[in-house]
Protein backbone atom coordinates (compact mmCIF):
# COMPACT_ATOMS: atom_id res chain seq x y z
CA UNK A 1 0.00 0.00 0.00
CA UNK A 2 1.20 3.49 -0.84
CA UNK A 3 -0.30 6.35 1.17
CA UNK A 4 -0.93 9.67 -0.62
CA UNK A 5 -1.74 12.09 2.16
CA UNK A 6 -2.47 15.22 0.14
CA UNK A 7 -5.49 13.64 -1.55
CA UNK A 8 -6.76 11.54 1.35
CA UNK A 9 -6.27 8.10 -0.16
CA UNK A 10 -3.89 5.20 -0.72
CA UNK A 11 -2.98 2.90 -3.58
CA UNK A 12 -4.20 -0.38 -2.07
CA UNK A 13 -3.06 -3.99 -1.98
CA UNK A 14 -6.05 -5.71 -3.59
CA UNK A 15 -7.18 -9.34 -3.32
CA UNK A 16 -9.32 -11.10 -5.91
CA UNK A 17 -10.38 -14.76 -6.27
CA UNK A 18 -7.73 -17.07 -7.65
CA UNK A 19 -7.75 -18.13 -11.30
CA UNK A 20 -10.42 -20.71 -12.00
CA UNK A 21 -12.94 -19.31 -9.51
CA UNK A 22 -16.41 -18.92 -10.99
CA UNK A 23 -16.75 -15.15 -10.62
CA UNK A 24 -20.43 -15.23 -11.51
CA UNK A 25 -20.99 -17.27 -8.34
CA UNK A 26 -18.41 -15.30 -6.36
CA UNK A 27 -19.69 -11.76 -6.92
CA UNK A 28 -22.94 -10.71 -5.16
CA UNK A 29 -24.81 -7.43 -4.96
CA UNK A 30 -24.51 -4.85 -2.15
CA UNK A 31 -25.94 -6.05 1.16
CA UNK A 32 -28.36 -3.11 1.44
CA UNK A 33 -30.34 -4.04 -1.68
CA UNK A 34 -33.64 -5.98 -1.84
CA UNK A 35 -34.04 -5.54 1.92
CA UNK A 36 -37.73 -6.50 1.82
CA UNK A 37 -37.36 -9.23 -0.81
CA UNK A 38 -35.91 -12.39 0.78
CA UNK A 39 -36.67 -14.33 -2.42
CA UNK A 40 -33.90 -12.40 -4.16
CA UNK A 41 -31.35 -13.51 -1.57
CA UNK A 42 -32.67 -17.07 -1.63
CA UNK A 43 -31.95 -17.05 -5.37
CA UNK A 44 -28.44 -15.74 -4.69
CA UNK A 45 -27.85 -18.65 -2.34
CA UNK A 46 -29.06 -21.13 -4.96
CA UNK A 47 -26.91 -19.47 -7.63
CA UNK A 48 -23.74 -19.58 -5.51
CA UNK A 49 -24.32 -23.12 -4.26
CA UNK A 50 -21.26 -24.61 -2.57
CA UNK A 51 -18.80 -22.56 -4.64
CA UNK A 52 -16.58 -19.90 -3.02
CA UNK A 53 -18.71 -16.76 -2.86
CA UNK A 54 -18.64 -13.27 -1.42
CA UNK A 55 -22.16 -14.08 -0.22
CA UNK A 56 -20.47 -15.97 2.61
CA UNK A 57 -18.48 -12.89 3.64
CA UNK A 58 -21.26 -10.29 3.96
CA UNK A 59 -24.53 -9.89 5.86
CA UNK A 60 -27.48 -9.03 3.60
CA UNK A 61 -29.63 -6.56 5.51
CA UNK A 62 -32.74 -8.57 4.70
CA UNK A 63 -31.62 -10.81 7.58
CA UNK A 64 -31.24 -8.05 10.18
CA UNK A 65 -33.33 -8.89 13.21
CA UNK A 66 -34.02 -12.44 11.98
CA UNK A 67 -32.85 -15.83 13.24
CA UNK A 68 -30.28 -15.88 10.44
CA UNK A 69 -28.49 -12.68 11.51
CA UNK A 70 -26.34 -14.16 14.27
CA UNK A 71 -25.75 -17.36 12.34
CA UNK A 72 -24.32 -15.42 9.42
CA UNK A 73 -22.33 -13.08 11.65
CA UNK A 74 -20.73 -16.09 13.35
CA UNK A 75 -19.65 -17.68 10.07
CA UNK A 76 -18.26 -14.66 8.20
CA UNK A 77 -14.92 -14.38 9.99
CA UNK A 78 -14.16 -18.11 9.89
CA UNK A 79 -15.03 -18.28 6.21
CA UNK A 80 -12.80 -15.28 5.45
CA UNK A 81 -9.84 -16.91 7.19
CA UNK A 82 -10.48 -20.19 5.38
CA UNK A 83 -10.56 -18.41 2.02
CA UNK A 84 -7.19 -16.83 2.87
CA UNK A 85 -5.67 -20.06 4.20
CA UNK A 86 -6.78 -22.01 1.12
CA UNK A 87 -5.52 -19.27 -1.23
CA UNK A 88 -9.00 -18.79 -2.68
CA UNK A 89 -8.13 -15.09 -2.57
CA UNK A 90 -4.88 -13.98 -4.23
CA UNK A 91 -2.91 -10.79 -3.60
CA UNK A 92 -2.37 -8.69 -6.72
CA UNK A 93 0.11 -6.40 -5.02
CA UNK A 94 -0.15 -2.62 -4.83
CA UNK A 95 -2.18 -0.95 -7.55
CA UNK A 96 -5.52 0.27 -8.83
CA UNK A 97 -8.20 -1.63 -10.71
CA UNK A 98 -10.12 0.05 -13.54
CA UNK A 99 -13.67 -1.34 -13.59
CA UNK A 100 -16.16 -1.23 -16.44
CA UNK A 101 -19.75 -2.28 -15.65
CA UNK A 102 -22.45 -2.83 -18.26
CA UNK A 103 -26.15 -3.50 -17.65
CA UNK A 104 -29.32 -3.72 -19.70
CA UNK A 105 -29.76 0.02 -19.09
CA UNK A 106 -26.22 1.29 -19.70
CA UNK A 107 -23.43 -0.10 -21.90
CA UNK A 108 -20.68 1.24 -19.65
CA UNK A 109 -20.01 2.74 -16.21
CA UNK A 110 -16.33 3.18 -15.45
CA UNK A 111 -14.69 3.24 -12.05
CA UNK A 112 -11.41 3.06 -10.15
CA UNK A 113 -10.74 0.79 -7.18
CA UNK A 114 -8.69 2.68 -4.58
CA UNK A 115 -8.52 3.12 -0.79
CA UNK A 116 -10.03 6.09 1.03
CA UNK A 117 -8.23 7.48 4.10
CA UNK A 118 -10.83 7.31 6.89
CA UNK A 119 -9.05 10.10 8.74
CA UNK A 120 -10.19 12.39 5.93
CA UNK A 121 -13.82 11.16 5.93
CA UNK A 122 -16.72 12.33 8.06
CA UNK A 123 -20.47 11.76 8.04
CA UNK A 124 -21.12 14.67 10.44
CA UNK A 125 -23.34 17.29 8.76
CA UNK A 126 -21.55 20.48 7.77
CA UNK A 127 -18.00 19.09 7.96
CA UNK A 128 -15.32 20.35 5.57
CA UNK A 129 -13.35 17.13 5.16
CA UNK A 130 -11.85 16.00 1.87
CA UNK A 131 -14.31 13.05 1.85
CA UNK A 132 -17.90 13.65 2.98
CA UNK A 133 -21.13 11.75 3.37
CA UNK A 134 -24.00 12.86 1.18
CA UNK A 135 -26.89 11.60 3.30
CA UNK A 136 -27.93 11.32 6.90
CA UNK A 137 -26.73 8.10 8.53
CA UNK A 138 -29.14 5.49 9.91
CA UNK A 139 -27.10 4.61 12.99
CA UNK A 140 -28.95 1.33 13.61
CA UNK A 141 -27.39 -0.10 10.45
CA UNK A 142 -23.82 0.38 11.62
CA UNK A 143 -23.34 -2.04 14.58
CA UNK A 144 -23.73 -5.30 12.59
CA UNK A 145 -21.15 -4.12 10.07
CA UNK A 146 -18.76 -3.09 12.83
CA UNK A 147 -19.08 -6.58 14.34
CA UNK A 148 -18.11 -8.06 10.99
CA UNK A 149 -15.06 -5.79 10.70
CA UNK A 150 -14.01 -6.44 14.30
CA UNK A 151 -13.70 -10.17 13.66
CA UNK A 152 -12.94 -10.61 9.98
CA UNK A 153 -9.49 -10.07 8.45
CA UNK A 154 -11.10 -8.84 5.22
CA UNK A 155 -13.29 -6.07 3.90
CA UNK A 156 -15.34 -6.39 0.74
CA UNK A 157 -16.69 -3.01 -0.33
CA UNK A 158 -19.85 -1.94 -2.08
CA UNK A 159 -18.83 1.68 -1.48
CA UNK A 160 -18.89 4.01 -4.49
CA UNK A 161 -17.17 7.38 -4.16
CA UNK A 162 -17.96 10.27 -6.49
CA UNK A 163 -15.55 12.80 -7.97
CA UNK A 164 -16.51 15.92 -9.93
CA UNK A 165 -14.35 15.58 -13.05
CA UNK A 166 -16.17 17.17 -16.03
CA UNK A 167 -13.09 17.02 -18.25
CA UNK A 168 -12.32 13.36 -17.54
CA UNK A 169 -8.72 13.89 -16.47
CA UNK A 170 -8.66 11.00 -14.00
CA UNK A 171 -10.63 7.81 -14.69
CA UNK A 172 -11.42 8.44 -18.36
CA UNK A 173 -7.80 9.34 -19.06
CA UNK A 174 -6.61 6.18 -17.29
CA UNK A 175 -8.88 4.04 -19.48
CA UNK A 176 -7.57 5.75 -22.63
CA UNK A 177 -3.99 5.10 -21.58
CA UNK A 178 -4.73 1.45 -20.75
CA UNK A 179 -6.43 0.94 -24.11
CA UNK A 180 -3.52 2.59 -25.94
CA UNK A 181 -1.09 0.24 -24.19
CA UNK A 182 -3.26 -2.78 -25.02
CA UNK A 183 -3.61 -3.86 -21.38
CA UNK A 184 -6.06 -6.75 -21.11
CA UNK A 185 -8.61 -7.07 -18.30
CA UNK A 186 -7.66 -9.07 -15.23
CA UNK A 187 -11.22 -10.35 -14.88
CA UNK A 188 -14.19 -10.43 -17.24
CA UNK A 189 -17.46 -11.93 -16.04
CA UNK A 190 -21.23 -11.87 -16.16
CA UNK A 191 -22.98 -11.06 -12.88
CA UNK A 192 -25.67 -13.22 -11.31
CA UNK A 193 -29.44 -12.80 -11.67
CA UNK A 194 -29.32 -10.67 -14.81
CA UNK A 195 -27.26 -7.84 -13.33
CA UNK A 196 -25.01 -7.31 -16.32
CA UNK A 197 -21.29 -7.71 -16.87
CA UNK A 198 -18.06 -6.34 -15.40
CA UNK A 199 -14.40 -6.21 -16.35
CA UNK A 200 -11.47 -5.17 -14.18
CA UNK A 201 -8.02 -4.09 -15.38
CA UNK A 202 -5.15 -4.05 -12.91
CA UNK A 203 -2.90 -0.97 -12.95
CA UNK A 204 0.29 -1.54 -10.90
CA UNK A 205 1.54 1.23 -8.66
CA UNK A 206 4.42 3.18 -10.15
CA UNK A 207 3.16 2.81 -13.71
CA UNK A 208 2.50 5.84 -15.89
CA UNK A 209 -1.23 5.19 -15.66
CA UNK A 210 -1.18 5.06 -11.86
CA UNK A 211 0.79 8.30 -11.69
CA UNK A 212 -1.69 9.91 -14.10
CA UNK A 213 -4.55 8.94 -11.78
CA UNK A 214 -2.79 10.51 -8.79
CA UNK A 215 -2.02 13.66 -10.79
CA UNK A 216 -5.65 13.95 -11.92
CA UNK A 217 -7.02 13.64 -8.39
CA UNK A 218 -4.42 16.09 -7.10
CA UNK A 219 -5.54 18.67 -9.66
CA UNK A 220 -9.24 18.18 -8.82
CA UNK A 221 -8.42 18.73 -5.15
CA UNK A 222 -6.40 21.87 -5.89
CA UNK A 223 -9.18 23.33 -8.06
CA UNK A 224 -11.76 23.15 -5.25
CA UNK A 225 -11.36 25.95 -2.71
CA UNK A 226 -13.81 24.19 -0.38
CA UNK A 227 -11.34 21.32 0.08
CA UNK A 228 -13.82 18.71 -1.14
CA UNK A 229 -12.65 15.88 -3.40
CA UNK A 230 -14.74 12.79 -2.60
CA UNK A 231 -18.46 12.39 -1.94
CA UNK A 232 -19.96 9.08 -0.88
CA UNK A 233 -22.43 8.04 -3.57
CA UNK A 234 -23.27 4.52 -2.36
CA UNK A 235 -22.30 2.61 0.76
CA UNK A 236 -22.34 5.50 3.22
CA UNK A 237 -23.17 3.12 6.07
CA UNK A 238 -20.33 0.79 5.12
CA UNK A 239 -17.88 3.68 5.11
CA UNK A 240 -19.31 4.96 8.40
CA UNK A 241 -18.84 1.48 9.86
CA UNK A 242 -15.27 1.38 8.59
CA UNK A 243 -14.65 4.76 10.22
CA UNK A 244 -16.09 3.61 13.56
CA UNK A 245 -14.05 0.40 13.44
CA UNK A 246 -10.89 2.35 12.63
CA UNK A 247 -11.49 4.70 15.57
CA UNK A 248 -11.83 1.68 17.87
CA UNK A 249 -8.50 0.29 16.63
CA UNK A 250 -6.70 3.65 16.49
CA UNK A 251 -7.00 4.15 20.24
CA UNK A 252 -4.52 1.32 20.86
CA UNK A 253 -1.91 2.23 18.24
CA UNK A 254 1.29 4.25 18.33
CA UNK A 255 1.53 7.39 16.18
CA UNK A 256 3.70 5.50 13.70
CA UNK A 257 1.32 2.55 13.50
CA UNK A 258 -1.62 4.87 12.86
CA UNK A 259 -0.08 6.09 9.60
CA UNK A 260 -0.13 2.77 7.76
CA UNK A 261 -2.55 0.45 9.56
CA UNK A 262 -4.67 -1.24 6.85
CA UNK A 263 -7.95 -0.60 8.71
CA UNK A 264 -7.38 3.15 8.24
CA UNK A 265 -7.92 2.82 4.47
CA UNK A 266 -11.24 1.58 3.11
CA UNK A 267 -11.42 -0.03 -0.31
CA UNK A 268 -13.93 1.71 -2.58
CA UNK A 269 -14.79 2.28 -6.22
CA UNK A 270 -14.34 5.88 -7.36
CA UNK A 271 -16.70 7.02 -10.14
CA UNK A 272 -16.90 10.31 -12.04
CA UNK A 273 -20.32 11.86 -11.40
CA UNK A 274 -20.35 12.90 -15.06
CA UNK A 275 -20.04 9.31 -16.32
CA UNK A 276 -22.84 8.73 -18.85
CA UNK A 277 -23.55 5.32 -17.33
CA UNK A 278 -24.37 6.83 -13.95
CA UNK A 279 -27.99 7.77 -13.29
CA UNK A 280 -29.32 9.21 -10.08
CA UNK A 281 -32.48 7.38 -9.06
CA UNK A 282 -34.70 8.31 -6.13
CA UNK A 283 -35.00 6.04 -3.11
CA UNK A 284 -38.69 5.59 -2.45
CA UNK A 285 -40.47 4.64 0.77
CA UNK A 286 -42.88 1.91 1.78
CA UNK A 287 -44.80 2.53 5.00
CA UNK A 288 -46.07 -0.58 6.76
CA UNK A 289 -49.37 -1.11 8.58
CA UNK A 290 -50.82 2.15 7.23
CA UNK A 291 -53.27 2.25 4.33
CA UNK A 292 -52.96 4.84 1.57
CA UNK A 293 -56.18 6.46 2.72
CA UNK A 294 -54.83 6.78 6.27
CA UNK A 295 -51.51 8.12 5.02
CA UNK A 296 -53.15 10.78 2.83
CA UNK A 297 -55.42 11.83 5.70
CA UNK A 298 -52.39 12.16 7.97
CA UNK A 299 -50.52 14.11 5.27
CA UNK A 300 -53.36 16.62 5.07
CA UNK A 301 -52.94 17.28 8.77
CA UNK A 302 -49.13 17.22 8.85
CA UNK A 303 -48.75 19.55 5.84
CA UNK A 304 -51.72 21.79 6.62
CA UNK A 305 -49.42 24.83 6.83
CA UNK A 306 -47.35 23.78 3.81
CA UNK A 307 -49.93 24.59 1.12
CA UNK A 308 -50.93 20.99 0.51
CA UNK A 309 -52.93 20.13 -2.61
CA UNK A 310 -54.23 16.70 -3.67
CA UNK A 311 -53.87 15.63 -7.33
CA UNK A 312 -52.89 19.11 -8.45
CA UNK A 313 -52.23 19.54 -12.16
CA UNK A 314 -49.44 22.02 -11.43
CA UNK A 315 -45.85 20.86 -11.94
CA UNK A 316 -44.13 23.83 -10.31
CA UNK A 317 -44.70 22.69 -6.73
CA UNK A 318 -42.83 20.14 -4.67
CA UNK A 319 -44.67 16.83 -4.99
CA UNK A 320 -44.63 13.12 -4.27
CA UNK A 321 -46.96 10.23 -5.11
CA UNK A 322 -48.78 7.92 -2.69
CA UNK A 323 -49.33 4.37 -4.02
CA UNK A 324 -52.11 2.20 -2.63
CA UNK A 325 -52.86 -1.51 -2.75
CA UNK A 326 -55.60 -0.97 -5.32
CA UNK A 327 -53.25 0.87 -7.67
CA UNK A 328 -54.87 4.28 -7.29
CA UNK A 329 -52.08 6.87 -7.12
CA UNK A 330 -52.53 10.11 -5.19
CA UNK A 331 -50.28 13.08 -5.99
CA UNK A 332 -49.51 15.33 -3.02
CA UNK A 333 -48.17 18.81 -3.84
CA UNK A 334 -46.75 21.38 -1.43
CA UNK A 335 -46.44 25.08 -2.24
CA UNK A 336 -44.63 25.88 1.03
CA UNK A 337 -42.74 22.66 1.85
CA UNK A 338 -40.87 22.20 5.13
CA UNK A 339 -37.79 20.89 3.29
CA UNK A 340 -36.12 21.85 0.02
CA UNK A 341 -36.46 18.28 -1.29
CA UNK A 342 -39.67 16.25 -1.51
CA UNK A 343 -37.96 13.26 0.04
CA UNK A 344 -37.00 15.45 3.00
CA UNK A 345 -40.58 16.58 3.52
CA UNK A 346 -41.82 12.99 3.33
CA UNK A 347 -39.20 11.78 5.78
CA UNK A 348 -40.08 14.54 8.23
CA UNK A 349 -43.67 13.28 8.26
CA UNK A 350 -42.65 9.63 8.62
CA UNK A 351 -40.28 10.43 11.49
CA UNK A 352 -42.76 12.72 13.22
CA UNK A 353 -45.46 10.06 13.18
CA UNK A 354 -43.10 7.22 14.14
CA UNK A 355 -44.16 5.15 11.13
CA UNK A 356 -42.38 1.91 10.25
CA UNK A 357 -40.89 2.21 6.78
CA UNK A 358 -38.32 0.72 4.44
CA UNK A 359 -36.23 2.42 1.78
CA UNK A 360 -36.90 0.93 -1.64
CA UNK A 361 -35.01 1.15 -4.94
CA UNK A 362 -37.22 1.03 -8.03
CA UNK A 363 -40.85 1.90 -8.66
CA UNK A 364 -41.75 -1.69 -9.50
CA UNK A 365 -40.59 -2.88 -6.08
CA UNK A 366 -42.60 -0.15 -4.38
CA UNK A 367 -45.77 -1.17 -6.20
CA UNK A 368 -45.11 -4.82 -5.40
CA UNK A 369 -44.84 -4.04 -1.68
CA UNK A 370 -47.81 -1.63 -1.53
CA UNK A 371 -50.29 -4.38 -0.67
CA UNK A 372 -53.03 -4.76 1.95
CA UNK A 373 -52.36 -2.23 4.65
CA UNK A 374 -49.01 -0.97 3.32
CA UNK A 375 -48.46 2.28 1.42
CA UNK A 376 -45.85 3.15 -1.20
CA UNK A 377 -44.43 6.65 -1.59
CA UNK A 378 -42.70 7.63 -4.84
CA UNK A 379 -40.35 10.62 -4.65
CA UNK A 380 -38.61 12.48 -7.52
CA UNK A 381 -34.93 12.16 -8.35
CA UNK A 382 -32.38 14.86 -7.55
CA UNK A 383 -30.08 16.46 -10.13
CA UNK A 384 -26.49 15.24 -10.28
CA UNK A 385 -25.45 18.42 -12.12
CA UNK A 386 -25.75 20.46 -8.91
CA UNK A 387 -24.90 17.62 -6.57
CA UNK A 388 -21.45 18.70 -5.34
CA UNK A 389 -22.47 22.35 -5.04
CA UNK A 390 -25.54 21.40 -2.99
CA UNK A 391 -23.50 19.38 -0.50
CA UNK A 392 -20.93 22.16 -0.21
CA UNK A 393 -23.69 24.67 0.52
CA UNK A 394 -26.22 22.70 2.59
CA UNK A 395 -24.38 19.66 3.94
CA UNK A 396 -25.83 16.15 3.83
CA UNK A 397 -29.10 15.28 2.15
CA UNK A 398 -31.82 13.55 4.18
CA UNK A 399 -31.01 9.88 4.75
CA UNK A 400 -31.75 7.56 1.85
CA UNK A 401 -32.40 10.39 -0.62
CA UNK A 402 -30.94 9.00 -3.82
CA UNK A 403 -29.58 5.89 -5.45
CA UNK A 404 -27.02 5.67 -8.19
CA UNK A 405 -28.90 3.58 -10.73
CA UNK A 406 -31.48 0.86 -10.29
CA UNK A 407 -31.10 -1.85 -7.65
CA UNK A 408 -29.58 -4.43 -10.03
CA UNK A 409 -26.98 -1.87 -11.18
CA UNK A 410 -25.47 -1.55 -7.70
CA UNK A 411 -21.88 -2.46 -7.06
CA UNK A 412 -21.16 -6.16 -6.59
CA UNK A 413 -18.69 -7.46 -4.02
CA UNK A 414 -15.72 -8.80 -5.97
CA UNK A 415 -12.42 -7.33 -4.73
CA UNK A 416 -11.23 -7.52 -1.14
CA UNK A 417 -8.55 -5.99 1.10
CA UNK A 418 -6.85 -7.05 4.32
CA UNK A 419 -7.81 -4.84 7.28
CA UNK A 420 -5.99 -6.62 10.14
Amino acid sequence: MRVINNIGMAVPDILIPQNGTDLKKWAVIACDQYTSEPDYWDNCTKEAGDAPSALNLVLPEVYLGSDKEQQKLDSIASTARRYLDENILQDLGTGFILTDRSTSLHPSRRGLMAAIDLEGYSFEPGNKNICRATEGTVLSRIPPRIRIRANSPLELPHIMILIDDPEGITIEKAFSMAEAEGIRPLYDTDLMLGSGHITGTFIPDGSAIAESVVAGLTKLKADNEDGLLFLVGDGNHSLASAKAHWENIRAGLSDEEKLTHPARYALAEIVNIHDKGLDFEPIHRVVFDVSAEEFVASAKEFFKDAGIEINSSSDDKQSFVVVSADGEDVKISLSNPPHTLAVGSVQMMIDSMGLKCDYIHGEDSVRKLAVSGNTGILVPAISKDTFFATVEKEGVFPRKTFSMGEAFEKRFYLEAKIIE
